[in-house]
C-alpha cells in the first residue's frame, strides 16, 4: 500500500518569489518541521541530479531521508524521488492566481518499511504528516509573504500606511 498526500495553500506573493523560498533546498530546514537537518551527496545544490540526506523526525522517530530531485521547473515545480528508508516521490507545484498571489501544492506518495509498521504505519502516518505538513505551509506561508513587496492596506488603521 502506497500512502498519498496532498496539502496546499495560496501565498499573497508571486511565483518568483515563492520560488525563491524554496529553490535553496538546505533552507527547507526552516519551514519543514520534520526536517532536521539537509546534507548533500552531491556537489550539485539545485536541479535535477541533486541528491541529499535528509535527517526527518517525526514524533520519536528518526531517520535519513535521501531524495533526489526529479523535476526543476523554476517558478513551477520541483519534484523529488525518495530512495531511502521511506520511498516514493514528491513535487510541489506552484500556479499563478493572479499577479501577486501563488497556488501551491505539495503532493507525495510514500511507501514504509514493515519496521515502520508498513501498510498500517501507513495509515497512522496518513494524518499525522498532513497535520505536519500543514503546519509547514504555515511556516513557508510567513517566510514567503514576508519576502513579498506587495503589502496589504491595512483598513481603518487611519495612517494610510500599508503593513
Amino acid at each position: 500500500m502506497t500512502t498519498r498526500l496532498r496539502v496546499h495553500t495560496t501565498f499573497n506573493a508571486s511565483q518568483e518569489t515563492t520560488w525563491s523560498a524554496i529553490e535553496q533546498i538546505d533552507s527547507h530546514v526552516h519551514w519543514m518541521a520534520d526536517a532536521d537537518s539537509i546534507s548533500f551527496a552531491t556537489t550539485q545544490r539545485t536541479g535535477v541530479g541533486t541528491t541529499f540526506d535528509c535527517r526527518t523526525r517525526i514524533g520519536p522517530v528518526h531517520f535519513i531521508d535521501t531524495m533526489s530531485i526529479t523535476e526543476w521547473a523554476p517558478g513551477a515545480s520541483m519534484g523529488v524521488e525518495h530512495r531511502g528508508i521511506v520511498r516514493g516521490a514528491g513535487v510541489f507545484t506552484l500556479r499563478p492566481l493572479g499577479k501577486q498571489r501563488t497556488g501551491f501544492s505539495w503532493e507525495e506518495r510514500l511507501t514504509f518499511p514493515w519496521w515502520l509498521g508498513g501498510v498500517v504505519g501507513e495509515v497512522v502516518a496518513r494524518p499525522l504528516l498532513a497535520r505536519i505538513w500543514r503546519g509547514n505551509l504555515a511556516r513557508l506561508k510567513h517566510i514567503v509573504e514576508a519576502q513579498s513587496p506587495v503589502r496589504r492596506q491595512v483598513p481603518g488603521n487611519g495612517t494610510g500606511r500599508q503593513s
